[in-house]
């Protein structure tokens, strides 16, 4: 029994993609179960007990929990240090406060994997002039632009570091708006490679999308400061805001004086409640990132067995849970999302239409019907209306009613 109406072709194809998808989930499932040993293993080490739920007021001087939470996310993530605040208003601010804690004016810093996300550019300065970005503070940025196959030019980086003495290198792991590859554990290794065998930089790393999706972790290959949101994978779909930073310990205590002021650091910052969500949240996020992995396998091999490109293949190697497809028009990506917001377990009633959304160059439409508004590891697609107008999926708190939505997009591509 359906409690939805499918047509019988959407119904066939379904059925196709998962028997497609029946070894690939396997692997998921084991992927699951190791992260979540790492992280269940993490909480008991540190001893994670009901009263560091509690929260604290003004100041927040001595709030126990606040600190137990930055001990477990550094163990989590295999790191000297870590502070995860809910403070952090989104991922772009999180990374903005890692690149400002780390550089300083006349400092150079090299993006080793092309042009970053679009809500990077402000910060950076490529565009923006006059707001505050590191280009107006004295911090210089060159890029390296990828390939013609979305893969880092290692050659390039290494010549850039022949002519130019650089503070830091940053790499951004999944794809954002565009079509190339997300860098797997092995990719980063490499660039980690090239850069400390060419340079003393330090690596910085964009790791939203990513946490949880390999049996590795960032510092096993040599990255030396990362970042990421947790109304992505770390929050687990539990926590309402929020952000970590973790790595070297030198490296999060200069963070830390730009995320509160300096001299004080970590030392203040009030949990206003939060801490018990993101503890949560932490616990959950292995869990939800497996089924926000099958879910976009499953799209992978749906779309596939309609004829569309996908990216990736749904038994290609994946180290973030986003899913793009190649939907050819707009009209056909608008029928994409506005299908699947249809099958949202919240706001299911609206109607999704693209906007001149703030930081981005074209109109974007998104999809998102979220408990939490705007989180990443629920089910939601988004995209920039222009060419090859592609749509790019991520999340889903469960695999079940995340396959649903997917079916109810499909449906509306093939109505089109």
């Amino acid at each position: 029994m359906s409690f939805f109406e499918f047509s019988e072709e959407i119904s066939a194809l379904s059925q196709k993609a998962l028997e497609k998808c029946k070894g690939e989930f396997e692997k998921i499932d084991k992927l699951t179960e190791f992260n979540q040993q790492r992280v269940l293993k993490a909480f008991i080490n540190n001893g994670v007990c009901e009263s560091h739920f509690a929260g604290s007021t003004g100041y927040g001087y001595g709030d126990r929990g606040r600190e137990v939470l930055d001990e477990l996310t550094a163990e989590i993530f295999g790191t000297e240090d870590a502070i995860i605040r809910h403070s952090f208003a989104s991922g772009t601010h999180t990374l903005a406060v890692m690149l400002f804690g780390v550089l300083r004016p006349g400092d150079n810093i090299l993006f080793v994997t092309g042009t970053p996300y679009d809500t990077i550019h402000s910060v950076i300065g490529i565009t923006g002039e006059g707001m505050g970005s590191l280009k107006d503070f004295g911090v210089n940025f060159d890029i390296i632009e990828l390939l013609a196959d979305g893969t880092p030019d290692y050659q390039g980086i290494k010549e850039a570091f022949s002519k130019k003495t650089y503070k830091a290198a940053y790499i951004q792991r999944s794809r954002g708006y565009s079509l190339r590859p997300t860098l797997l554990h092995s990719d980063i290794e490499k660039l980690c490679a090239i850069v400390k065998s060419n340079s003393n930089a330090i690596v910085m790393l964009d790791n939203c999308y990513g946490e949880f999706t390999e049996y590795n972790v960032p510092a096993e290959a040599g990255v030396d400061i990362f970042a990421g949101s947790l109304i992505k994978n770390p929050g687990g779909g539990i926590a309402k805001c929020g952000g970590y930073i973790a790595g070297r310990k030198d490296l999060v205590e200069l963070c830390t004086y730009r995320m509160t002021t300096p001299g004080v650091g970590r030392e203040v910052g009030a949990t206003l409640g939060n801490s018990r969500d993101i503890f949560m949240g932490l616990f959950h996020a292995p869990h939800v990132t497996g089924e926000a992995l099958k879910v976009a396998v499953f799209t992978a091999a749906l779309f596939e067995e309609m004829g569309y490109e996908v990216s990736p293949r749904y038994n290609e190697e994946r180290a973030d849970i986003i899913q793009s497809i190649k939907l050819i028009t707009p009209e056909k990506l608008i029928a994409f999302c506005q299908g699947l917001q249809s099958g949202s377990v919240v706001d299911s009633f609206v109607v999704p239409e693209p906007w001149a959304m703030p930081g981005y160059d074209s109109d974007v439409i998104m999809a998102a019907g979220a408990f939490t508004n705007g989180s990443s590891i629920e089910l939601s697609a988004d995209a920039p209306l222009r060419e090859p107008y592609a749509v790019w999926l991520q999340g889903g708190l469960n695999f079940h009613s995340g396959k649903i939505g997917v079916m109810l997009g499909a449906q509306r591509v093939l109505s089109e």
